[in-house]
């Protein structure tokens, strides 16, 4: 496609929000996304106001030749928020949030993170599923599936999302919902940003009250196998009230964990009960009266500082990498390379989960939605992080090796936990047969693939 307008000719005033071009004040702040690993600059940014904006901006990218690259909260792990010499259109100001506490309902505009929405639930002591990092945008996690603390008890986002709202490659605003283009909200269900920019989300609120009992019970690395072992067990009969994911890491220096672990290699199991406090103390009793542990801050709490307990270990602007894959089960084999692996951690920084799954999130039906990952029995990201580019390549060989050591094992991956991993990546996240459904959406709604800075889903 031949580049009809320069960046420079671009006309702000067609835009109710801001245009920022290179050089322009705010330039260097607005392109920066979470993972800085990367440092890209597109040829200008379209910071839209409201519909309107996303309209005018998707046409404008279509006129000039311009890539589209779509921001929300900038979490994308491979950074495709942002492109080199593209127009970068950035949702993060439509910041509205409408809770209706009565029809328990939630109305999200796609510039909302994560704990702008949790802040805005909490006050009637309502929730929608969500991740575990506060500054997350709701738009990316949600087209992606949405895994998170309360998902075995009430689903993944998707779960409890009843339309959206979407502007498509032609600049036309249409719903999506179970009775309104059902196949196209089947596949924004967990198929990414492939089919348009979604400028608004309505979800069903869940009563979850504004405590849960969470937080990390610790043990010294060199327990981990005995953990492992014993944690398989344990989770093997675990209620949908019990979410955990279980963390290697060295301990960062957090008020909550002891200072003598400070710097030191643990092994967290972080629980999160969804339920009756009494209840919840007697499921972990077992797991309290194993080993002893070398710290354990699993108490009562409200929601929201749990939702927010990790957000110091994943800051903006630190340097990031994940490859990641589900497994049906903890078996000796995968405990042995586990142990083996964590032990060989050197950054401060680096931290990787493995979640539980299973509960409500298996209880769907695999064929209901575009998200592929409801039976796995975990998942397993594999993450490093240094402060700047020293120290990185290092730690990204290991996450490399570690993946690779498991690949007998690996059944799927969450497609929000995808690198730029290739074309074979995004079909293993998806399954052959949705795939192609996949596809044929893609054909419908973007044949020219002009959202294609994505996990993309090629319409070719």
């Amino acid at each position: 496609m031949t580049v009809a307008a320069a960046p420079t000719e671009l006309d702000d005033t067609a835009f109710r929000g801001e245009v920022v071009r290179p050089g322009d004040p705010g330039f260097d702040v607005h392109r920066q996304i979470w993972n800085g690993s990367f440092d890209r600059r597109p040829a200008a940014i379209v910071r839209c106001a409201g519909v309107a904006d996303v309209i005018a901006a998707v046409k404008l990218g279509r006129a000039s030749g311009l890539p589209v690259c779509v921001r929300s909260g900038g979490h994308s792990f491979p950074g495709f928020s942002v492109a080199d010499d593209a127009l970068m259109i950035d949702l993060s100001p439509m910041k509205g949030v409408r809770v209706d506490p009565e029809g328990r309902t939630a109305r999200v505009q796609a510039g909302v993170l994560l704990g702008e929405l949790d802040r805005e639930t909490q006050a009637f002591g309502l929730a929608v599923p969500s991740g575990i990092v506060t500054h997350t945008g709701v738009a990316g996690l949600t087209l992606g599936g949405g895994i998170g603390w309360i998902m075995r008890k009430h689903g993944l986002s998707i779960d409890q999302l009843l339309s959206v709202d979407l502007v498509t490659a032609e600049g036309e605003l249409v719903k999506a919902s179970t009775d309104e283009n059902p196949d196209l909200f089947w596949g924004l269900r967990g198929g990414g940003g492939n089919f348009g920019i979604v400028t608004e989300f309505e979800f069903r609120c869940v009563p979850l009250g504004t405590h849960v009992l969470a937080g990390p019970i610790i043990w010294p690395m060199t327990r981990s196998g005995d953990v492992l072992r014993f944690y398989r067990d344990w989770v093997a009969d675990a209620p949908d009230e019990l979410m955990t994911i279980l963390i290697h890491r060295k301990a960062p220096p957090l008020p909550i964990i002891p200072a003598e672990l400070h710097g030191q290699p643990v092994v967290m199991v972080v629980p999160c009960w969804v339920g009756d406090v009494e209840a919840g103390q007697a499921f972990l009793e077992p797991l309290r009266a194993f080993g002893p542990p070398a710290a354990d801050v699993c108490v009562p709490k409200p929601f929201l500082a749990h939702q927010a307990m990790l957000d110091p270990s994943f800051p903006p602007g630190r340097w990031y990498y994940f490859k990641s894959c589900d497994i049906a089960e903890l078996t000796d084999e995968i405990i042995d390379i586990t142990v083996e692996r964590s032990l060989q951690i050197s950054s401060p920084l680096t931290s990787f989960p493995i979640w539980q799954m299973g509960g409500a999130v298996a209880r769907v039906g695999d064929d209901e939605t575009a998200f592929h990952g409801r039976t796995a029995g975990f998942t397993y990201n594999i993450g490093a992080c240094t402060e700047t580019a020293e120290g990185f390549e290092a730690e990204r060989e290991w996450v490399r090796s570690f993946w690779s050591a498991l690949e007998p094992w690996h059944q799927g991956v969450y497609v929000n936990f995808l690198g730029e991993e290739g074309p074979e990546r995004v079909r293993q996240a998806y399954g052959p047969e949705k795939y192609e459904r996949l596809r044929a959406l893609k054909r419908r709604y973007d044949p020219d693939n002009v959202f294609r800075l994505n996990q993309n889903i090629s319409p070719d």
